[in-house]
């Protein structure tokens, strides 16, 4: 078969095999990975139908956020699996859990216990865990020294994933809240399996124009933020006909798939290189050095059995002799670190805390007397500042740290001190507060997010990235059941006692209890702010410690396996030649 008629063949299975495309892979399963923040979409659809009260679903809520922070599973699994079971896993348990919940709400099965329905979220959160890992450890380590630029992009994305099934819902079944659970049960997970197979780690290799081609995709996702913003603001002061939700739909659609054609791009690119480079050989015989192995591996390849004997340590000396800042840490010599700690401390502070505001930003703006439609715009203003906190952090520090060698732990400060300011607007409210603090809050939340992601990798290595950055992520949702329910909730009960004592009356005689004025989140924002700043301190410990391994090259490592890559590469020229 000749050369020419073979090429098209030959760049189809460069562009299937590529790394870009298994990045367009990846944002389209994250696109699909957020959609516990549709939970306040049909949780009225699940009260009404079941004929649940508000404690009982608040009881499902929390289950819903446990399943969806508790990832360790899905990190235990990538250790010893393939990605593709990771990511299989992971689909079938959104379907079963999503499906099951449909079903008990179109009474297409008897109604369940509530611990069953506990049970059924449960299941369908935790599959963003398989979805989260499969995709962003793969990219992680197929981008090693653009890791910043990846996790930003892909943990924006998610941030926009509940925007963009709202669209879908809206224009495949209407204003039908129980339909968008049947969306959310089979849409994610056919996505994961038609990728299954594109998520799998590779060769990494130097690309010239790597950081303009992030920029690219930076540009196409806030294109689709922005539009999905104007969207939100024209649904809620035009009436849209189902024409109308096809037809954004459609452009979203475009937007989505737009990535896949600068993969393309691309590989179209590499591929080009490569077959000039195949041309140029012209079947010569070209020697090419074996590169040489890593030093440690080298030492262990050549000792004896004698000295092997001696290399083995006990678990206690192999923890207490971590490796140097970026080397792969073991899982116990990561968690059992104190920069793990310090990590661990920040995120129940930071992220505990701006759980509990989001959740609690509604009834907020009921305690200030501000009309339903401001409510709604709180928690979209929220929601958007998410998705740019998210970039921000992944493509600014990443930026921060290459020019000016300013360490990641601190943006992480400034975005908890950016939280502490928010929450004193709450608690000190003056008009127009509540917006200024849901887009402070709102942004603080993505970036320490996604910070925590990039911090973890970067000071522990990539070989057990999986299982860390999950333990990582525990915090959150043991901060926010501490400050959430035993601290706001209960500062909130007991104002509102008071003031229906104050009327002469007692809960009793109340079937919603309800708390009105400034009083009623004064202090526990108060203690949330201070909560926040103790956080700050503990990132900025952080710091300290870690302040000369962000001044060196801590991409440094990776071009030598940059190098080692092309030799190989260039010694399989001769061979592809003869075959051409």
């Amino acid at each position: 078969m000749s050369s020419s008629s073979c090429a098209p063949c030959s760049f189809v299975m460069q562009v299937l095999r590529g790394r870009w495309f298994m990045m367009f892979a990846s944002i389209l399963i994250m696109a699909a990975a957020g959609l516990t923040y549709l939970f306040g979409v049909y949780s009225k659809e699940i009260k009404s139908t079941l004929g649940y009260d508000q404690t009982t679903l608040n009881l499902i809520g929390f289950s819903k956020d446990l399943g969806a922070n508790i990832g360790v599973l899905s990190g235990v699994l990538d250790e010893f699996a393939p990605t593709w079971i990771v990511l299989l896993v992971g689909s079938l348990m959104n379907f079963a859990g999503y499906f099951m919940i449909w079903l008990a709400v179109t009474k297409r099965i008897a109604k369940p216990s509530v611990w069953q329905m506990c049970v059924y979220i449960c299941i369908g959160a935790n599959s963003q865990n398989f979805a989260n890992t499969g995709s962003l450890v793969t990219c992680v380590k197929n981008f090693p020294a653009s890791r910043g630029h990846m996790l930003g992009l892909m943990k924006g994305y998610v941030g926009l994933s509940g925007a963009i099934f709202t669209q879908f819902y809206l224009a495949i079944y209407g204003d039908d809240a129980k339909s968008l659970i049947l969306l959310i049960a089979w849409l994610p997970a056919l996505i994961s399996i038609l990728f299954i197979f594109s998520i799998k780690p590779m060769k990494i290799s130097r690309h010239p124009r790597e950081g303009n081609v992030f920029f690219q995709y930076l540009y196409v996702s806030l294109a689709l933020a922005f539009l999905l913003m104007g969207l939100n603001i024209a649904e809620k002061k035009v009436s849209f006909s189902h024409a109308a939700y096809l037809g954004s739909s459609a452009v979203v659609c475009v937007l989505l798939f737009f990535p896949l054609f600068i993969a393309m791009r691309e590989e179209f690119l590499t591929w080009k290189l490569r077959q000039e480079q195949i041309n140029s050989h012209d079947g010569t015989k070209v020697i090419v050095e074996e590169p040489p192995l890593p030093v440690s591996k080298s030492a262990i390849l050549e000792c004896s059995e004698g000295d092997s004997e001696k290399l083995k340590v006990t678990w206690w000396e192999s923890v207490c002799n971590k490796p140097k800042r970026g080397e792969d840490y073991s899982i116990s010599q990561a968690l059992l670190s104190f920069d793990m700690i310090l990590l661990f401390i920040a995120t129940f502070c930071g992220l505990g805390s701006s759980l509990t505001t989001l959740d609690n930003l509604g009834q907020i703006g009921e305690s200030l007397n501000y009309p339903p439609l401001t409510i709604s715009t709180f928690v979209s203003l929220a929601s958007i500042w998410n998705y740019f906190g998210r970039i921000f952090s992944g493509f600014v520090s990443e930026k921060l740290l290459t020019k000016w060698k300013i360490p990641r732990t601190l943006v992480m400060t400034f975005f908890l001190v950016t939280a502490a300011a928010g929450d004193l607007m709450i608690a000190l409210p003056f008009p127009g507060s509540v917006y200024v603090a849901s887009l402070l809050i709102g942004a603080s939340f993505g970036a320490q997010l996604t910070l925590l992601f990039i911090i973890i990798s970067e000071l522990f290595g990539l070989k057990h990235y999986a299982v860390l950055f999950n333990c990582g992520q525990l915090a959150s949702p043991l901060g926010s059941y501490i400050l959430n329910v035993q601290l706001v909730g209960r500062l909130y009960d007991n104002e509102a006692t008071r003031q229906l004592a104050l009327k002469g009356m007692t809960r009793a005689m109340v079937n919603d209890l309800t708390c009105t004025g400034k009083e009623c989140y004064r202090l526990s924002f108060l203690v949330l702010a201070a909560v926040n700043a103790f956080g700050a301190v503990a990132t900025f410990v952080l710091v300290r410690r870690t302040q000369n391994y962000y001044k060196s090259d801590i991409y440094d490592k990776y071009k030598a396996e940059f190098e080692a890559n092309e030799r190989l590469e260039m010694a399989k020229l001769p061979a592809e030649t003869g075959k051409q």
